[in-house]
């Protein structure tokens, strides 16, 4: 145990686990926030339209899951309490149920986004910092530098790395990702009904394709923008 332990890079552990922890909780206090602006309160009634991370934590989701992924590397998903919503109580429902959809997606993105303008900007005013975000761009881990701008730097470029593939992640269109509902409202009734009915197995088929490596997909991006970001 002692030697497995020796072979965990903890500070990227616990700085990654820090960041899926709030980027979940943007995500589904997203999903909260426009549900209750598009007239369903009830996510609000339950204390979810907030950053709070105690109110969105799932025991096996948000804790276990993504610890076993950080230390063993395993594909393993990570997860937030779903957001409780009511149809019948969205003005437009059928409009609604889309942009509730999107609600999480789009602020991982925005989050995302922000957190590379910042990198960004810090690598182009200080020396130090654009060796650091090299490094980590390299080799995915927090470099073991003894300045104040590594805790700072690795907090921006998980953020970055963690919400743009969480938007990602979620916008395929299998169930219960967010992107069912987008491709469930926008398909006729029969189409509808017959990807209602893969919602009981769409767990499963998620498995399955990310240990085939079918989402590799995802962090192509990713990696696009983190050469990118080298380059500057």
């Amino acid at each position: 145990m002692a030697d497995f332990l020796q072979h965990i890079d903890v500070a990227s552990v616990l700085i990654e686990f820090v960041v899926l922890l709030f980027s979940l909780s943007i995500h589904e206090a997203s999903h909260a926030w426009v549900a209750d602006r598009c007239g369903d309160h009830t996510a609000r009634y339950m204390g979810r339209v907030t950053l709070n991370p105690i109110a969105h934590i799932d025991p096996v989701g948000t804790l276990l899951f993504p610890l076993l992924q950080f230390v063993t590397g395993m594909p393993l998903i990570g997860w937030a309490k779903p957001v409780p919503l009511n149809s019948v109580h969205l003005r437009n429902p059928h409009q609604d149920q889309i942009f509730v959809s999107l609600a999480g997606p789009g602020s991982n993105l925005i989050a995302a986004g922000a957190a590379f303008v910042l990198l960004a900007a810090l690598k182009l005013s200080s020396p130090i910092a654009n060796g650091i975000i090299i490094n980590m761009a390299f080799t995915m881990r927090i470099p073991r530098e003894s300045t104040i701008l590594v805790p700072l730097l690795g907090l921006l470029f998980f953020a970055f790395v963690i919400n743009l593939a969480l938007a990602l992640f979620n916008l395929i269109p299998i169930p219960p990702l967010d992107g069912h509902w987008l491709l469930y409202q926008l398909l006729p009734y029969d189409a509808a009904r017959a990807l209602a009915r893969v919602g009981s197995y769409g767990i499963l088929i998620i498995y399955a394709l990310m240990f085939l490596g079918f989402f590799n997909f995802i962090f192509l991006p990713v990696r696009f923008l983190l050469e990118l970001l080298v380059r500057l």
